[in-house]
């Protein structure tokens, strides 16, 4: 379907001067969309948590699995990505567009940062920036329906974000509701972080009131009830290094505490 003017961006500051969650991420990751108070920032967590570099890395190879294998080997043609961030490397659309060159992607987030930066550098037709909060999915699936054909499948992401829910029920009630709106034969892409690792808690807690949006790890069983009603692929809800792992791979020396799965709508 013919999609409808985008929304725009609600007007909000963009600062420059205080470290910013999303740039701390896309430096932790080795991007460039971040200033010298983020890699301050970012280089006094790695102290903490010397893991969380490995973290960053491993959360975007998990992406690229996840998604090469749901647009390459399930056919899926449509992919929601829910609390994007900053684009880096082996973008979502990407990976998606270059295993299904008929994909589509439609990014969501609510940082004015990270939307003004994603409509910027993102010159791929089959992919845009949408302005929506996670927390308000009547507008944002409203919206995403203006792109994406509802009534076929989609693969809906939440890639490291719902951890900056601070209840397990709202977490819990986001993906029930978001995989709600989507028909059969849909998927859930899905990883955060975890308290396997006590120096990546005490680094989540340092940095509790730094860049005002705080991020809550969880213990991996926790998580693993979000999936409740859906498929699990193969090899289930496991440690982003154990999710499909090609045979040869290197795997950090450091440990690396986050999970992760893709799931099917039956």
């Amino acid at each position: 379907m013919p999609p409808r003017q985008q929304q725009p961006s609600r007007q909000r500051e963009i600062r420059t001067d205080i470290p910013h969650t999303a740039r701390i991420w896309n430096y932790w990751m080795g991007g460039r969309q971040n200033y010298e108070v983020d890699r301050r920032v970012g280089s006094a967590a790695t102290e903490l948590d010397p893991g969380i570099t490995a973290l960053a890395a491993e959360s975007r190879r998990f992406l690229r699995r996840a998604v090469g294998h749901l647009a390459g080997d399930l056919g899926i043609r449509q992919f929601l990505d829910i609390g994007a961030g900053l684009l880096a490397t082996d973008n979502t659309h990407e990976v998606a567009c270059g295993r299904n060159p008929a994909a589509r992607v439609v990014y969501v987030d609510n940082d004015p940062l990270v939307l003004t930066h994603g409509r910027t550098l993102l010159t791929d037709p089959r992919a845009t920036y949408l302005d929506a909060d996670l927390r308000e999915p009547d507008v944002l699936f409203a919206r995403a329906a203006d792109i994406l054909d509802l009534d076929e499948p989609v693969a809906v992401m939440f890639m490291g974000v719902l951890g900056h829910c601070e209840r397990i029920g709202e977490l819990r009630g986001v993906v029930a509701d978001s995989m709600a709106r989507v028909c059969r034969g849909s998927y859930l892409a899905y990883w955060d972080g975890t308290t396997d690792s006590a120096d990546f808690v005490r680094m989540c807690a340092t940095y509790e009131n730094v860049t005002a949006v705080p991020y809550f790890p969880r213990d991996h069983c926790e998580l693993r009830s979000i999936f409740t009603g859906l498929e699990l692929l193969e090899p289930g809800f496991v440690p982003l290094t154990r999710w499909r792992r090609p045979a040869g791979e290197p795997v950090p020396t450091v440990p690396v505490s986050g999970y992760g799965a893709v799931a099917r709508k039956p």
